[in-house]
């Protein structure tokens, strides 16, 4: 909580520094329109919230955000092309669900591309991130504005322990409908399934689907403990969030309005970010002694090995050694 409470102050010495006056005549104001999949209780969605009421904080309501959750206003496809085309203002997406527009972005989303969130914030704020994030906002009007941790991806399955990528053979993951979520599946070594995210919990119950991966606050936020008996901790993807807005009306912003906005986005992060690590921390203890699930340690070794050739076939659309350069930068 000391973390959250330091940038509170943050924000308190904006409000002051920035004044935070009401809207005058003739001076512009925003309405944006903010969509997520995530389900209230979910990190992402509470971080929102925080965004929302800082920016009107900050710019003393001159732009205003209203907030959708559980894919109120389109899923995770729907809202990205709605973004593009400035139908809706904001929405969440990272390197994978974008490389439908820009192949480059894919090796984000790659399993084992970061070896933990340090190096992942490294990669991503610096020069050879930012390179992407301009590159998406010229492409394809959709303009990155900050970097929020969703957890790490672990699986979770319903009946079957495993420790190996040799005995995920069968095994059928959930994955989103994205060439890319589906090629993190075939690296992991499971048969992926595509399925949307709002019907994975009965896709589980049923048998529909034998296994699932997502970051462990997820997982309790959607009760997937109720459907699943075990865990098994691969931290193959870092998982990203990145809060978007529509390139043209980003640009259609005064100065003064964009540092409103990434002030907030990062007060935001910071929210987000200590709540999904403070849950990556506890949780695994109350998914154990609470929920009866079993959890699972395996060698990361044969994982990671596992994954490098299943990327191979990428090189052409991420350019050669793209996915080897980020393992092994600083």
């Amino acid at each position: 909580m000391r973390r959250i409470g330091c940038w509170l102050g943050v924000l308190a010495l904006a409000l002051v520094l920035w004044g935070a006056a009401p809207a005058a005549a003739g001076e512009p104001t925003f309405e944006l329109k903010f969509n997520t999949v995530a389900v209230p209780s979910q990190p992402e969605y509470r971080a929102m919230e925080v965004f929302g009421k800082n920016v009107e904080a900050l710019s003393g309501g001159k732009i205003k955000v209203r907030t959708f959750h559980s894919g109120q206003l389109g899923d995770q496809k729907t809202q990205l092309t709605k973004v593009q085309r400035g139908t809706l203002e904001m929405t969440f997406a990272d390197g994978t669900w974008l490389s439908e527009f820009i192949p480059e972005l894919g090796v984000f989303g790659a399993a084992y591309a970061f070896r933990d969130l340090d190096h992942m914030y490294r990669v991503m704020t610096g020069p050879f991130g930012q390179d992407y994030w301009e590159m998406t906002a010229k492409k394809i009007n959709i303009r990155p504005l900050d970097l929020w941790y969703l957890g790490t991806r672990q699986l979770n399955l319903r009946t079957k322990p495993v420790t190996t990528p040799d005995e995920m053979k069968d095994v059928k993951l959930r994955v989103p409908n994205n060439p890319m979520w589906i090629a993190m599946g075939k690296a992991l070594g499971a048969n992926p399934t595509p399925l949307g995210f709002g019907e994975v919990y009965l896709a589980l119950k049923t048998g529909t689907v034998d296994a699932q991966d997502n970051p462990l606050p997820t997982n309790e936020a959607t009760k997937f403990y109720e459907v699943t008996k075990y865990i098994v901790m691969t931290s193959h993807v870092m998982g990203q969030q990145w809060p978007v807005i529509h390139e043209p009306l980003w640009q259609s912003m005064p100065a003064e309005y964009k540092q409103w906005m990434r002030m907030a986005a990062m007060t935001a992060r910071h929210f987000m970010n200590h709540m999904v690590l403070e849950g990556e921390a506890t949780l695994l203890e109350k998914f154990e002694k609470q929920y009866g699930l079993k959890i699972i340690y395996p060698d990361l070794e044969p994982w990671r090995k596992h994954a490098r050739p299943a990327y191979k076939e990428f090189e052409s659309k991420w350019g050669a050694g793209v996915y080897e350069k980020i393992q092994s930068m600083p």
